[in-house]
C-alpha cells in the first residue's frame, strides 16, 4: 500500500486526483498505475485500469489470479468490473469512498454472481489515503472559488 501511496502523491503533484495502484503477485509489483484523466482528458484513466493493464504486460497474460491489487481509493463500478473480468486474486484499498466506491461504500459488486469473487479488505493505511485526497481537493477548491468538485 506505501507504493500506491507514492504513486498517489504523484498523481496529486500533476493536479490528478490523489489515487494510486499497485498489482503485485508476491513481492514483485507487476503493475502500477495512478489518476490520469485530467492529463488525458479521458474517463478510462484510472489508477486501478493502468495497473491492470500493465500487470497484464508484465505477466503476459490477462488473467491474475495469483495476483493482488492495492489502491489508495475504494474502486468504482467501472474498476470492480476490470478487477473481476482480470480475475485478480485479491483486492486491498485504503479509503471507503461513499460517493462512487463499489466493493461496499455504495455498492459491492462482489457481492454479485458474476464469474469471480476476489476477497477484499478495506481500511488499509485508510488515515492516510483519506488525508490525501481531502488536502487535495480542499487545496482545489481554494484555488477555484465557486467551483463544485
Amino acid at each position: 500500500m506505501r507504493a500506491a501511496l507514492e504513486l498517489a502523491r504523484l498523481a496529486a503533484s500533476e493536479g490528478e486526483a490523489p489515487v494510486g495502484c499497485i498489482v503485485a503477485r508476491g513481492d514483485e509489483i507487476v503493475g502500477r498505475g495512478r489518476n490520469t484523466r485530467e492529463r488525458t482528458q479521458n474517463a478510462l484513466g484510472h489508477a486501478e485500469l493502468h495497473a491492470i493493464s500493465q500487470a497484464c504486460e508484465t505477466v503476459g497474460f490477462w488473467r491474475l489470479p495469483d495476483c493482488a491489487l492495492y489502491v489508495t481509493l475504494e474502486p468504482c463500478p467501472m474498476c470492480a468490473g476490470a478487477i473481476i473480468n482480470a480475475r485478480i486474486g485479491a483486492v486491498y484499498f485504503g479509503a471507503h469512498d461513499p460517493k462512487a466506491g463499489a466493493c461496499g461504500s455504495v455498492v459491492d459488486l462482489f457481492a454479485y454472481p458474476f464469474n469471480h469473487k476476489p476477497p477484499v479488505r478495506g481500511g488499509i493505511l485508510a488515515e492516510e489515503s483519506s488525508a490525501l485526497l481531502t488536502g487535495f481537493f480542499r487545496e482545489l477548491r481554494g484555488k477555484s472559488p465557486g467551483k463544485s468538485l
